[in-house]
């Protein structure tokens, strides 16, 4: 089995976990909730919409049973948002201003130490898909997305374009479908050496 497969099964039973959860993460004030099995990440809404949004888009690489626990556990995140549009909308935009704070301080030292923090981009980047599922959601109804977010975004991305070279998709292949290049074209290429290669 492909490391993609096997990281996706893992993403399953996590995005499982935190569906689970989603109606008292809601309730509470949290923003990163520890789950009961300890092993796994927090819960966030930046990382249970990660999951979903690839788990979705790939879940023809699941056998009939998979396909079914992750139907379950979607139905679970859907009933755990009734009638808490407010919560909600709320902690996806505190989430927001926190994961862009994150991802504006990996390009600081993307700036300061080039080959340092260019070491663990594909991991670092995670931060950047979360931003992008938390935007996916609130420019939903009834939820609002807020423009400032937008322009602080953009200018994000165009500090990164000053250190990019486009290449290949920087994920397992098999997930190369839920991320297609145009949208997602922080994940398709590598950072320029410090040395400018």
């Amino acid at each position: 089995m492909s490391e993609g497969i096997k990281k996706l099964r893992k993403d399953l039973k996590i995005l499982e976990a935190m569906a689970a959860e989603m109606d008292d993460y809601l309730r509470n004030e949290s923003m990163f909730w520890p789950l009961s099995d300890s092993s796994m990440p927090r819960l966030t809404l930046g990382g249970y919409l990660m999951r979903q949004h690839r788990l979705s888009l790939l879940q023809g690489l699941f056998d009939e049973k998979e396909q079914v626990r992750l139907n379950r556990a979607i139905d679970t995140y859907h009933e755990a948002l009734v009638e808490k549009v407010v919560r909600f909308e709320q902690h996806a935009h505190d989430e927001l201003h926190v994961r862009l704070r994150q991802w504006s301080e990996y390009l600081r030292e993307l700036n300061q130490e080039p080959d340092a923090a260019g070491s663990y981009y594909a991991s670092a980047v995670e931060t950047r898909v979360m931003i992008a599922a938390l935007l996916e959601k609130l420019e939903m109804p009834p939820y609002q997305s807020d423009e400032r977010v937008l322009d602080e975004l953009g200018v994000y991305d165009r500090a990164l374009k000053n250190h990019w070279l486009s290449d290949g998709f920087l994920w397992p292949g098999e997930w190369q479908p839920a991320y297609p290049p145009l949208t997602y074209w922080w994940l398709y290429g590598r950072l320029r050496s410090s040395s400018g290669s």
